[in-house]
């Protein structure tokens, strides 16, 4: 075993104590917990990717908008100078 290393026996060792002070139905209540923090995350990200994406569709639609808009205020403009 080289320095740092941590042998399967060690790890045995450290669940038992863990298992010791906590018992079985808290870390059973702990790993749950985590799970659904976890799951909430997932979901608060694939949300927030869902309205960063439909957020950027809608400022394509605004700037295609705004661009006819530019259109038609300078055709109109054209058509005000031709009849002066």
């Amino acid at each position: 075993m080289g320095m740092g290393g941590i042998s399967i026996w060690q790890l045995l060792i450290v669940l038992v104590i863990v298992l010791l002070l906590f018992g079985t139905k808290k870390l059973r209540n702990l790993g749950t917990d985590l799970g659904g923090a976890v799951k909430g995350f997932r979901s608060t990200m694939k949300d927030g990717a869902s309205a960063e994406e439909s957020s950027e569709t809608e400022g394509e639609v605004s700037q295609d908008s705004l661009a006819e808009s530019a259109e038609d205020a300078d055709s109109d403009a054209d058509k005000e100078n031709a009849k002066v």
